[in-house]
């Protein structure tokens, strides 16, 4: 009889012992373990990360980490880390937060447009992405990949067509220039190719001559107008004689830094530049800034018309007043001076 009690009371502790690990085994694996309200959190895992890093950006998100610790030791998970962007949602047990952020990086949009500089835009995808803008920029600015490509530092803006794209956030700097550079590719279709050649121009001519459209103009309605008026003056050898082309030339100058140019004075005129239109006739050398996919179409479906000049329009902020003669054109011109001046706008 005292064999047997024995032999139950081991048998029991053995259950007991069962019972322990087969609850501490479903704790560690298929119990809820998040302790956030939104639907779901996201950690951000960098090229090179180390668990002691993923589990920083998991503490504050979860009940219990040391039994997180525990099943990600037993899965090989703390020396398997992997970089990207990965989601944990609301009521995740361990074993399904592993699975996540073991394979699940999650694709991320990214967007931009308007930037005025690879700088600029450099500092704005290194916002969106894992690489910063010091490696974007010396990516963006390679010579040896600017020269394969047929770009220049002066065109190289001209390869990033603003938009949405889908990337992984851990994206590299080459990586993203490459990407990029197959969407460039890709905008360039055949029709597009065929207008520019119908134009006479090279795809760096087109895209030059949007920034400057695009700068002119936000209006999309508008842009096919005015880049109508600058190709008649490309086709009779008259001077572009572009106002923002002077701003640019002007911001690249000392006394200019950090300075807006609100109004083109006849000293801009005088800088000595070959983004200066008034001095210098055909297209710069390269853009003045990144234009909207609305004015490259503009350029290449320009409205034909025999306009070859046009004002800001006083009346209808943003818009323009187009004229065929010259003494139109001042009298246009003249009325918008007045409207400036009305402002106290003078330089």
């Amino acid at each position: 009889m005292y064999i047997k009690k024995i032999l139950w009371a081991i048998a029991l502790l053995g259950l007991v012992v069962a019972a322990y690990f087969a609850y501490y085994v479903y704790s560690a694996m298929f119990k809820p373990n998040t302790a956030f309200n939104n639907e779901e959190a996201y950690i951000y895992v960098a090229t090179n990360a180390t668990y002691k890093d993923v589990r920083e950006q998991l503490v504050p998100l979860l009940k219990d980490i040391d039994k997180f610790d525990a099943l990600a030791e037993r899965k090989q998970y703390t020396t398997n880390i992997r970089a990207g962007r990965y989601a944990v949602k609301k009521g995740m047990n361990n074993n399904d937060i592993i699975n996540s952020i073991r394979s699940k990086n999650l694709p991320i949009q990214i967007a931009f447009n308007n930037q005025e500089s690879l700088e600029k835009l450099a500092g704005r995808i290194s916002t969106q992405i894992e690489a910063d803008s010091l490696s974007l920029i010396t990516a963006m600015k390679d010579e040896a990949f600017l020269n394969e490509q047929g770009f220049s530092k002066a065109t190289a803006l001209g390869m990033y067509i603003p938009n949405s794209y889908e990337f992984f956030w851990n994206t590299s700097a080459e990586k993203f220039r490459e990407r990029m550079l197959t969407e460039y590719k890709r905008f360039w279709t055949d029709a597009r190719m065929a207008k520019a050649e119908q134009l006479d121009m090279s795809i760096h001519d087109v895209m030059a001559l949007a920034s400057i459209v695009y700068e002119e103009s936000k209006q999309k309605d508008e842009q096919p107008r005015v880049a109508g008026v600058y190709i008649n003056r490309l086709k009779i050898g008259m001077p572009l004689q572009a106002d923002p082309t002077l701003k640019f030339a002007a911001y690249q100058l000392p006394e200019y830094q950090n300075k807006v140019i609100k109004r083109v004075l006849n000293k801009h005129k005088e800088i000595e530049s070959p983004y200066n239109t008034y001095k210098y006739a055909g297209l710069p050398p390269g853009l003045i800034t990144m234009p909207d996919i609305s004015a490259i179409d503009a350029v290449l479906n320009y409205e034909k018309h025999n306009y070859l000049y046009f004002a800001a329009d006083a009346k209808r902020i943003g818009y323009h007043k187009f004229a065929k003669t010259l003494s139109q054109h001042n009298a246009n011109a003249r009325a918008y001076q007045r409207y400036l001046s009305s402002q106290g706008i003078y330089k």
